[in-house]
């Protein structure tokens, strides 16, 4: 299993807020930093009052103090300006991310996804938060639905908000990934619902299509050293291995047949975490790509310094042409790290 530069920013004694902070992500996020780190305060930001009220029970005693429970939504930016308050760093998970639902309901998922970004970045302006990172996803890359077109303008909306700040510290970076294994709503435990309840084949939408993979504790990981790592301005892009979604489903049960059920609306085959046209601003390090921005004042000193180099001119980071890939051995490897977290 990959294991992610260990750089940590320096948590203890800081004001954190997580939008979307009851998803998969932001509770995985939120135990990490709570178990490694000191922080003053831990905000957790949606809009989901059961969410919050379960997640809340899960928390140990002796760090509840620290937590905090905001009931809103991107989609109001007086609301974050008011959670923001006093906070130094804002991870930015709240999102829309089914594809059909996006496809069949474009005006809400252009307001939360689009609309939303444009909040978080205001918001922390007004609030003079010094680090924000957005997460993003492989499929605003050369995306072809909505989600992933959507996701493309918020990662441009942060990008561009470091030219906003003008003056003031606060400083904006992407962290853009792909499937994460085992998180709500993903292929594994939809296969695996399918297998407990005896199903009698398993739904394929195509027999080539391949995808990224990375676990939670990973894509926190991740977040945390990109965090370290940030000056404003980049793209984070992780290095990780591909894998066939028919192999994802031979892998969890090899003698069941399946179903060739044909690819959902704005789904792709195989997915871009970086373009080609990208290759020309983009730095690779040992564990990631990093996409750099078209800042005249923007330097990439620190990254070449630690090792950084230019990809080849027409480099494509694409999921059927990686050179990392996850067998049933691994896959099954990634799948017990998680079991045993």
């Amino acid at each position: 299993m990959r294991i992610f530069d260990q750089s940590r920013p320096d948590l203890n004694g800081a004001k954190i807020l997580v939008t979307g902070g009851t998803g998969s992500f932001g509770k995985a996020f939120i135990r990490r930093v709570l178990s490694d780190f000191a922080p003053k305060r831990v905000v957790i930001f949606s809009r989901d009052e059961l969410k919050q009220y379960e997640m809340e029970r899960q928390i140990p005693t002796a760090v509840r103090d620290k937590v905090r429970f905001f009931i809103g939504d991107v989609r109001d930016v007086d609301r974050l300006e008011l959670a923001m308050r006093d906070i130094d760093i804002v991870i930015h998970a709240a999102a829309l991310k089914h594809v059909p639902a996006a496809e069949y309901n474009p005006f809400e998922c252009v307001k939360t996804n689009i609309h939303g970004a444009e909040n978080v970045v205001m918001a922390a302006l007004r609030s003079r938060v010094q680090r924000v990172i957005a997460l993003s996803t492989d499929k605003a890359a050369s995306p072809i639905n909505l989600y992933g077109a959507s996701k493309l303008a918020s990662d441009k909306i942060f990008v561009a908000a470091n030219n906003l700040a003008g003056g003031q510290d606060t400083r904006f970076a992407v962290v853009r990934y792909g499937n994460v294994l085992g998180s709500r709503g993903s292929v594994v435990p939809f296969f695996r619902e399918l297998i407990a309840s005896g199903a009698k084949s398993l739904p394929i939408t195509h027999p080539e299509m391949t995808r990224f993979w990375i676990t939670l504790d990973q894509g926190v990981q991740f977040v945390l050293s990109s965090l370290a790592m940030m000056s404003g301005g980049e793209v984070f892009v992780p290095k990780i291995p591909s894998m066939r979604v028919v192999d994802v489903a031979l892998a969890l049960e090899p003698d069941l047949p399946h179903e060739i059920v044909g690819i959902r609306p704005g789904e792709k085959l195989h997915e871009t975490m970086i373009t080609a046209d990208d290759s020309r601003m983009t730095l690779e390090l040992s564990d990631r790509f990093i996409i750099q921005p078209s800042f005249t004042f923007w330097s990439a000193h620190h990254l070449v310094k630690n090792g950084a180099v230019n990809v080849p001119s027409g480099f494509e980071y694409i999921s059927d042409t990686n050179s990392e890939w996850l067998d049933k051995d691994s896959f099954h490897e990634l799948l017990s790290g998680l079991e045993n977290a």
